[in-house]
């Protein structure tokens, strides 16, 4: 009772109390940020090796083995290990447990892969190390294609220069392009004239390798000047290449032109990116995992239009895959529910106690409780997700419960007890204290359990548990301060008819009709007891049915970890045989997106993208799944348009007709949506 005296007493700092939480919470929801789940916070570093040439058998044995031995001996809070070796590349992933200190796990990490290079091949790099996050997927990606501009060109304006300007955005995570060619001055030698100067490959790699050097030479003092000398041996254009000289062989030089021809060409391209059917190049934009995806999403589009305006003639940028719209409209979804929700609330309560002032001082306190748990959570570090707003959404029911229970035990001291209203407001919050006090914390304790989760479970729904736990107990709170004054502040004016007597307003009308209507359902539930309470057998035969129903159709329910998300986008994973040449692989993809055009008209279809073969960049396999192993394999994305038949009525048919189409080739579906691809945690299927 002492609470509810002070706040009847001191009203004015209650008022400030709540203009401060409307403050704070407004500022929080446009200070939050928003994103489809909450941080899936699992420890995870990727490690990637690259020593071109290598076979995968002695890659395994003398990268992966040693580089796997030394981590697991040097770095502290390892979980479990895994590896995926391919022709040059070995790609290891390290999961650590829960509470590790992910930046000094890292430094071991550096350390234990540099003291193991000296049992490695000659020559072998150090390793490429990038922290791995669930949450950290791609959220847009770029397509660059010209009609004037070749792939090298375009290659290179997207790492160079798109890269570049993307890179100050907040939240961004950059691969390198994918698809296009990686600019390089090739050697082409040509055997018989080097076989008819007795000379080797090797000896072309030793004359370019010494004669293509820059070197510091000191200084030179001469008279009273001291000057830098530089010895610069690199040369500047491809003549000067041809010009080098490989070996002095019977009294004459050979050069370079002699036997190989020097070009300004590209690496041997295994990536091959295709949009609707023209080779262009993808630019992916992955937001880090505390990001906001719609901040980076965006930030981007902001830079975009600087980056457009400073293209080359005839290169055009598009959008493609834009999971911020998911997002909007996720977010957008659960706010329109919990809007119909406390809309329905309202409603509920206006038919009940037949007062709209009543009815207010209910609604006002939720409100303010939302917001109230808001605060908290943004102090947390939680961001305004589907999952919070999911539990702030569930929590509205039960908010209702407090201040309806407080106004309505008023309005009985003012009618049956005949209390004077400042009385009734009193004992009628104070009176029901720790009834509600007990109700709350039972509650709260049920939502709290899930802290207590364990892996992604345990990020996804304790942001949950948690708003609804400060949301109830902030409308405790405001039930036993808040509630009493608005309860005294607005039933000053209200008049209350007897027993009997015509109602009169527009609401008590209503409240006297709907309150008649339920007097004759509860009139009809005694008399459905009574027969119940003569003839007791129908109940429990009546619950055997219900449960052994409800067991039976347990057994044909589906299970998944989380409801089936229709994105609109699909994903295909194609596997051409084994060895099969970049070339034709490229034809087998365009005769699978000709089927694919067969199955979805395009009234359904919005885009075709294929990713062909492996990245120019081992960088890039950091935020890859490992399903693509070789030039032969590949994905293909499609994107529907809005109001397109269900995804999965496709995909079904797909799985159909794709496999007696090309018996050869393998076919296999993978998330495409950000929603799974974040609760797959990096996994392909």
């Amino acid at each position: 009772m002492g609470i509810v005296k002070f706040a009847l007493r001191f009203p004015h700092t209650f008022y400030v109390v709540a203009a401060l939480i409307l403050f704070l919470g407004v500022t929080t929801i446009y200070a939050m940020p928003t994103d489809i789940f909450p941080e899936i916070k699992i420890p995870v570093v990727t490690v990637i090796w690259q020593y071109t040439g290598l076979s995968t058998p002695e890659m395994e044995q003398r990268v992966t083995t040693y580089s796997q031995y030394s981590i697991s001996a040097n770095v502290n809070g390892i979980k479990d290990m895994e590896a995926q070796t391919l022709n040059g590349l070995s790609i290891q992933k390290i999961y650590f447990q829960p509470d590790v200190n992910l930046d000094l796990a890292i430094a071991q990490i550096v350390s234990a892969t540099n003291s193991i290079r000296a049992l490695m091949p000659p020559g072998i790099q150090p390793p490429i190390v990038v922290q791995f996050n669930a949450s950290s997927v791609p959220v847009l990606q770029l397509s660059l294609n010209s009609d004037n501009l070749n792939e090298q060109q375009l290659y290179d304006f997207g790492i160079y220069r798109v890269r570049q300007q993307l890179a100050p955005v907040p939240g961004v995570t950059l691969p390198t392009p994918a698809g296009g060619k990686y600019r390089q001055i090739m050697v082409d030698i040509d055997p018989d004239k080097l076989l008819s100067r007795g000379l080797t490959p090797l000896d072309i790699v030793n004359a370019v390798n010494t004669q293509n050097l820059t070197l510091p030479s000191g200084t030179a003092k001469i008279d009273d000047k001291q000057y830098t000398v530089r010895t610069n041996a690199t040369p500047a254009t491809i003549d000067e290449l041809n010009m080098m000289p490989v070996k002095f062989i019977n009294g004459s030089t050979v050069f370079l032109k002699d036997v190989a021809q020097v070009r300004d060409g590209s690496l041997v391209q295994q990536n091959v990116v295709r949009e609707d059917g023209k080779r262009s190049v993808l630019l992916s934009i992955i937001k880090n995992g505390n990001a906001s995806t719609l901040a980076v999403v965006r930030g981007v589009k902001q830079a975009l239009k600087n980056i457009q305006a400073a293209a080359p003639a005839g290169l055009k940028i598009t959008q493609l895959f834009d999971q911020s719209v998911f997002v909007t409209s996720s977010v957008e979804g659960v706010l329109r529910e919990g809007a119909i929700a406390a809309g329905l609330t309202a409603l509920m309560i206006l038919l009940f106690l037949g007062s709209w002032r009543s009815t207010l001082v209910v609604m006002i306190s939720i409100p303010l409780a939302i917001l109230t748990s808001l605060i908290v959570l943004y102090f947390l570090g939680e961001t305004l997700n589907t999952m919070t707003l999911g539990g702030l959404a569930l929590a509205v029911g039960i908010l209702v419960d407090d201040s309806t229970v407080t106004i309505e035990n008023t309005h009985r001291l003012l009618t049956e007890e005949h209390m004077p209203l400042d009385q009734a407001t009193l004992h009628g919050a104070a009176g029901i204290a720790i009834p509600t006090l007990v109700s709350t914390l039972a509650i709260s304790c049920v939502f709290t359990s899930v802290v207590f989760l364990d892996g992604p479970a345990k990020y996804l729904f304790t942001p949950l548990g948690l708003a609804v736990v400060f949301a109830m107990l902030a409308s405790y709170g405001l039930s036993r301060t808040l509630t009493p004054i608005t309860i005294g502040l607005l039933l000053k004016g209200e008049r209350h008819d007897a027993a009997g007597s015509p109602a009169r307003g527009v609401f008590a009308r209503i409240s006297a009709a709907f309150e008649h209507g339920f007097e004759r359902l509860r009139s009809a539930h005694g008399q459905l007891l009574s027969i119940l309470l003569r003839r007791r057998v129908i109940v429990p035969i009546a619950a055997v049915l219900i449960v052994g129903l409800g067991g039976t159709l347990t057994a044909f329910v589906g299970r998944d970890f989380f409801p089936l998300i229709d994105g609109g986008q699909i994903q295909l994973h194609v596997r051409a045989p084994a060895g099969t040449r970049i070339e034709t692989t490229e034809r087998i993809f365009q005769s699978v997106e000709d089927k694919i055009r067969q199955v979805i008209p395009e009234r359904d279809r919005q885009l075709i993208v294929d990713n062909i073969g492996l990245p120019a960049r081992a960088y890039n396999l950091a935020f890859a799944d490992g399903s693509t192993i070789g030039i032969n394999d590949g994905v293909i994305l499609i994107a529907l348009k809005e109001g397109h038949k269900p995804t999965a009525d496709y995909i079904r048919k797909l799985r159909e007709v794709l496999p007696a189409a090309f018996p050869e080739d393998t076919f296999y579906f993978q998330a495409a949506d950000i929603v799974t691809q974040i609760l797959n945690f990096g996994l392909p299927a």
